[in-house]
């Protein structure tokens, strides 16, 4: 009997002050507004527990950014269950490094460079496209490998979390679906939102996205 079909669930963290006011966050270490933090509570007992979308008996790894708006989130989204699952402190899925223009708003940048764009031009000091891309693809080969183990070799469990950022979870997305990086402009993924990648045909050759914002608070 051919298992259920392997999935990933990409979270981005609730709201935070420059969240909501287009700071550009990489590094800084910004904390959930009591907003954001309801954002994700009030999803919680939705979203997380047995039977629910995100079950802990079918998750074989989480991997969470080391910023505490990230880490927060896993907490809050799990904190309505008797145990936490273990999860792993993973720098592979930070935000992008705005190096320069962290904590710059886009026409503050703008007044510096004119043409930049941050899917062609990444940001000096920081992350350059081109290595945001290979470090996405990392850590989707890294999702693939325990998506193959269950499905072809029956180890682990089905389904893995990755709780990141805005600008991450775009980039991952669109490298998921095997588009270039740039197509991750294309999508918006808001504060809290669930975004579920999957495959087609039940075949890990046809990679796919299933849904994008669930749960979110949409404006």
């Amino acid at each position: 009997m051919t298992p259920p079909t392997p999935r990933l669930f990409l979270i981005r963290h609730g709201e935070t002050e420059w969240s909501l006011n287009g700071r550009h966050t990489g590094t800084s270490d910004i904390p959930l507004t009591a907003r954001g933090e309801e954002q994700i509570k009030s999803k919680a007992h939705i979203l997380v527990g047995e039977g629910k979308p995100i079950d802990p008996q079918n998750l074989c790894v989480a991997l969470v950014s080391p910023r505490q708006r990230a880490h927060k989130t896993f907490h809050l989204l799990f904190e309505h269950l008797p145990k936490v699952p273990d999860h792993i402190i993973d720098e592979s899925v930070r935000e992008w490094d705005y190096g320069k223009y962290e904590g710059l708003f886009k026409h503050e940048i703008l007044a510096i460079d004119p043409k930049w764009e941050i899917w062609r031009d990444g940001c000096p000091g920081g992350e350059s496209a081109r290595e945001m891309r290979d470090r996405v693809d990392c850590v989707i080969a890294k999702v693939r490998e325990y998506h193959r183990q269950y499905f072809e070799e029956g180890k682990g469990t089905r389904d893995v979390l990755i709780i990141a950022h805005g600008h991450f979870n775009r980039v991952l997305i669109a490298r998921w679906i095997r588009f270039e990086l740039a197509l991750g402009t294309r999508f918006n993924v808001e504060p809290g939102g669930v975004s579920v990648l999957s495959y087609n045909h039940n075949s890990l050759d046809e990679p796919a996205l299933n849904a994008l914002n669930l749960y979110a608070d949409l404006k």
